[in-house]
């Protein structure tokens, strides 16, 4: 049987059951990996042992760097939010 999913909140860092937080790389580190990843499979020197490997990688970093996003959009949300509630306050006095 596979894993469960692990849901997450927002502003909860994405991790793995395979990693903690502190193995998963900054965003832009991230990103470059994937890119490399995705070299690797492309070429045809692809080794089909680690391919699985490979493709596994790649999900975690995705989904690491999905999880950033949301949580930077949920954080400029909420100070937006704070903001306009400030200004509403301020305006309506």
């Amino acid at each position: 049987m596979g894993r469960v999913p692990r849901y997450r909140r927002p502003g909860e860092p994405y991790v793995s059951n395979e990693e903690t937080e502190a193995d998963l790389p900054s965003y832009t580190e991230a990103l470059d990996e994937v890119q490399e990843i995705l070299a690797v499979l492309e070429s045809d020197a692809t080794d089909v042992d680690l391919l699985a490997d490979r493709v596994r990688r790649a999900d975690v970093l995705l989904r690491h760097c999905r999880a950033r996003l949301e949580d930077t959009r949920f954080r400029v949300e909420q100070v937006v939010t704070a903001h306009d509630d400030e200004s509403t306050n301020t305006n309506g006095d």
